[in-house]
């Protein structure tokens, strides 16, 4: 059970409300904004982030979204895994690509770009006190400084978010894989998932 009270949509701050129609959104989307809707400086403060920083993206919305859920299965964030985020009508990543995630440094399928990027957020999830020098040596033979810097804020957030939303325990909308907090999930592990708009 969801652990912070969903805030009706007509009670949202117009802001909030502007250019979203209610019945368009999935039940998780529903969900997870009507509870951020309590504070809605704060949702606004995200959304914004999100906003600004896709529009002079440097990194891939794919290469974005594999890092989002494997940093996603190291917080154990259902929500998080279940989500496949969409751009115009198609998902981002394929189910096949998110199944590469399990063993992303064997994976034939990922970049060594991406391949980088999903060690870098596996340290940073799991033990940023081993990020080093050598760290960013081996970042810098794939990308920008620019890029590392883009990269390190969306592991920052998506770490950070992700947690937050993982304590609101955001779970009876998921498929059933899902729900059964008795034990540790990946998104690889089903195909089952629920696609969100950006």
């Amino acid at each position: 059970m969801s652990r912070i009270g969903e805030l009706p949509f007509e009670q949202w701050d117009t802001r909030l409300r502007s250019g979203v129609v209610q019945s368009e959104l999935s039940p998780l989307e529903n969900k997870s904004r009507s509870m951020l809707a309590n504070a809605p400086h704060m949702a606004l403060a995200s959304g914004a982030f999100q906003v600004i920083a896709g529009k002079e993206q440097k990194l891939s919305d794919r290469l974005l979204e594999l890092v989002r859920l494997r940093v996603a299965f190291h917080n154990q964030c259902r929500s998080c895994m279940a989500m496949r985020y969409q751009k115009e009508g198609e998902q981002v990543v394929s189910e096949d690509l998110v199944c590469s995630l399990e063993k992303p440094m064997e994976a034939p399928n990922l970049t060594d770009k991406e391949k980088a990027a999903l060690a870098y957020a596996d340290v940073f999830a799991t033990n940023h006190f081993a990020i080093n020098d050598d760290t960013f040596n081996t970042l810098r033979k794939v990308f920008s400084d620019a890029e590392i810097v883009e990269l390190g804020m969306w592991c920052a957030y998506y770490v950070g978010f992700g947690r937050f939303l993982s304590c609101l325990d955001l779970t009876e909308d998921l498929p059933k894989v899902y729900q059964d907090k008795s034990k540790r999930v990946a998104p690889w592990q089903t195909t089952e998932s629920v696609p969100v708009g950006r």
